[in-house]
């Protein structure tokens, strides 16, 4: 019964990202070969509703599959559909995907990914990120290279500043396991240590834009789902926890982005974002403290060894 039911939501998640894309053709030509702002802005919005449809029909079958599930979800009540937001959250699974496009469906404005430049390339799908505007970067470590993604990002997060957008970011830069962990010399229980690129770059060209950073924490009380897990109905329980912070004020700007005193002070705000979260998910799984929890994280990846003292977030 689980094999039918995971076929048959495969199938609808298949076909319903077909059509979207299919779908986002016309509207993505126009806005390519008609220079007027009011037609671009016309076709942006029919753009987003094809999108947020697609995200409605996916929020379908994941109710469906699984009726029971329990989704503990907090924090979401006051947010703003037409507001700007920046979102990171800790990354497990492909799951997490779907799981926060299901929170934040309605309640916020439709989500654009950080996504590598090399999916642009990725048929069917790189058209539909391409004509939603999802930033593409290089993701290189050098200077040069973040200067670089500072200017293509620029550009498209200026489109961004006209339409109520949420730019999200997956702070770890892949999916976190144990084994990363352990290879990575994580000291967080539950975590990767965080990179800061994409924040670096969403708050340099659009910070005086976002009205917050929705810091999102999820966990699985089952285990960390499988994408077969969540299509055949195997998926019991998530646990959503959205905190909106404020952004300091001297992390907003582009002139100093890529100045190595800026990305500390990026750094050592985000390291403590961190540990707060690691700590939650102790929480939420109902963990024991961890020996000297509390105590200091080493420091982010691109950031210099902070000193004692560090800055609440």
């Amino acid at each position: 019964m689980q094999a039918l039911r995971g076929a048959l939501a495969g199938l609808v998640l298949g076909l319903n990202t077909l059509v979207m894309s299919l779908s986002l053709i016309v509207p993505a030509l126009v806005k390519l070969l008609v220079p007027l702002a009011p037609v671009k802005r016309a076709a942006d919005r029919a753009l987003t509703a094809l999108a947020s449809g697609w995200v409605a029909t996916n929020n379908a079958w994941i109710a469906a599959v699984r009726p029971g599930a329990r989704w503990d979800v907090q924090g979401t009540e006051s947010l703003d559909a037409r507001g700007w937001y920046l979102v990171a959250s800790n990354h497990q699974t492909w799951v997490d995907i779907l799981v926060l496009q299901r929170v934040f469906h309605g309640r916020i404005p439709f989500l654009k990914f950080f996504l590598k430049r090399e999916l642009i390339w990725v048929p069917v799908i790189g058209l539909a990120w391409w004509a939603l505007d999802f930033p593409f970067m290089s993701r290189g470590k050098s200077k040069g290279a973040l200067k670089k993604d500072l200017e293509t990002t620029r550009r498209a997060c200026e489109k961004f500043k006209q339409i109520p957008t949420s730019v999200m970011n997956f702070v770890e830069g892949t999916r976190a396991t144990p084994e990363k962990r352990e290879r990575d010399k994580s000291p967080y229980r539950h975590l990767l240590r965080p990179k800061i690129g994409g924040l670096s770059v969403a708050l340099a060209t659009m910070g005086e834009q976002f009205q917050a950073l929705l810091d999102v924490t999820i966990v699985y009380p089952g285990g960390t789902p499988t994408f077969w897990d969540l299509l055949s109905g195997r998926l019991e329980a998530v646990i959503v926890r959205v905190q909106p912070r404020a952004i300091p004020a001297d992390l907003v700007g582009v002139e100093h982005a890529a100045e190595r005193a800026h990305v500390v002070k990026l750094g050592r705000w985000v390291e403590q974002l961190w540990k707060d979260k690691d700590r939650l998910i102790g929480e939420l799984l109902g963990e024991e403290p961890a020996h000297g929890a509390g105590g200091r994280a080493a420091p982010v990846a691109g950031a210099e060894p902070k000193p004692r003292e560090t800055r609440a977030a």
